[in-house]
């Protein structure tokens, strides 16, 4: 089972993939923090400045974009990363960054303020 801390960290990546792409309260069947943070976890490296951007970080960013396709599923997304990011020490600019580098393209940056309800 893993720790809080990474799960801090998991959640931290999922702010680059739906970052700011989500709001409003989280609806029923909205992907859970677990989710998101399986997903990025292989991002932490990177978001904290000590790593490069691993194949696994982009395939794991790419497939949460894409199962984050409703409205209540990207807030759910926001709301995990917007509370976890500045926790596990993930830095603004690289989480904004990371979409670019992993190809996804959404119309939001990251932001500590970012308002997930929408």
């Amino acid at each position: 089972m893993a720790g809080f801390g990474e799960v801090k960290v998991v959640c931290l990546v999922v702010i680059v993939v739906v970052a700011v792409a989500a709001t409003a309260p989280q609806a029923e069947g909205a992907i859970s923090c677990g989710q998101v943070m399986s997903s990025v976890a292989p991002c932490l490296a990177y978001l904290r400045g000590s790593g490069p951007v691993a194949a696994s970080c982009c395939d794991g960013v790419k497939n949460l974009n894409k199962a984050a396709a409703t409205k209540p599923d990207r807030q759910a997304v926001c709301g995990c990363i917007k509370s976890l990011a500045p926790s596990v020490g993930a830095k603004p600019d690289l989480i904004n960054s990371l979409i670019g580098k992993c190809g996804v393209a959404l119309p939001y940056r990251y932001s500590p303020s970012m308002d997930c309800s929408k």
